[in-house]
């Protein structure tokens, strides 16, 4: 079973130097494990026992399209009205622990590695029933139905059941795990895990509409954002807007991310 980062949390220690790598820059973010900390957390309405690292959200002339989360749920909690937003689809991707999902009237236990996708209007709703605390990814689009386009169904896997599908020509060393058909344009968005072998290389700057949040999960590596070669690592997350610059370098172990992107809908026009 693979091991998943998520946040160390706690504080440092108060002589621990000021030398982090987290940046803002116009371009992208990096915000690395080492700034989630107990006191940058958040509460949100109707969720109990439960805390929020809200790590993407939609800024204006920035990423626009997306918010992403990592919650915490302790044993006992959960929420039994999670979302409030009837037009925002979901996706949910547990790192740590495991988490009873009840989805459409039918209960799901997802452990780590556990996967599901929530469509717009969905009825779904969590509790930890375990002894020890759950981490999971929460990403949230606000869905861009289409006339004659049907809305996609929810559903439940995970990711160590699903085949990665490895990229031409890399002799099996750089590919992605796809829980969605690329073709398939129900879809306006695609959470996939990308995965690099040691010393394997996205080897051009990845230049697209698509904006991105890639969060590491596990290795570690030299990745291009715009003009910038940063080193990253397990628990770290990177917020691309469209059109940055991006390319990697892994390093001596695999190097995972769980990535977000935006897809398969015409550019929204300012007319």
């Amino acid at each position: 079973m693979s091991t998943y980062a998520s946040p160390i949390a706690g504080l440092p220690d108060q002589m621990a130097l000021h030398t982090g790598r987290a940046v803002f820059t116009e371009a992208y973010a990096l915000i690395p494990r080492g700034v989630m900390r107990d006191i940058v957390t958040s509460y949100l309405p109707h969720w109990r026992d439960a805390r929020h690292w809200v790590i993407a959200r939609p800024l204006s002339g920035f990423a626009e399209t997306f918010s992403q989360y990592i919650v915490e749920v302790f044993p006992g909690g959960g929420s039994e009205r999670p979302e409030e937003n009837p037009e925002a689809e979901g996706v949910l991707f547990v790192v740590a622990g495991q988490m009873t999902l009840t989805l459409e009237g039918k209960t799901h236990l997802l452990k780590e590695g556990g996967y599901a996708f929530l469509p717009p209007g969905c009825a779904w709703s969590l509790v930890n029933k375990s002894t020890e605390p759950a981490r999971f990814h929460w990403v949230r689009k606000r869905y861009e139905a289409v006339d004659g386009i049907e809305t996609p169904a929810a559903f439940v896997a995970n990711e160590q059941d699903e085949p990665i599908i490895w990229m031409p020509g890399t002799n099996n060393t750089w590919g992605t795990t796809r829980f969605v058909d690329p073709t398939d344009v129900r879809h306006d968005m695609h959470v996939n895990i990308v995965t690099l072998e040691p010393g394997a290389v996205i080897p051009f700057e990845e230049t697209h509409v698509m904006e991105h949040g890639l969060y590491v999960l596990e290795g570690k590596a030299v990745y291009r954002l715009n003009r910038d070669w940063v080193e990253v690592e397990g628990g770290d997350f990177m917020w691309l807007r469209a059109f940055c610059p991006q390319a990697c370098y892994a390093g001596p172990q695999r190097f995972r991310y769980l990535l977000y992107k935006d897809v398969n809908r015409h550019a929204k026009l300012p007319f």
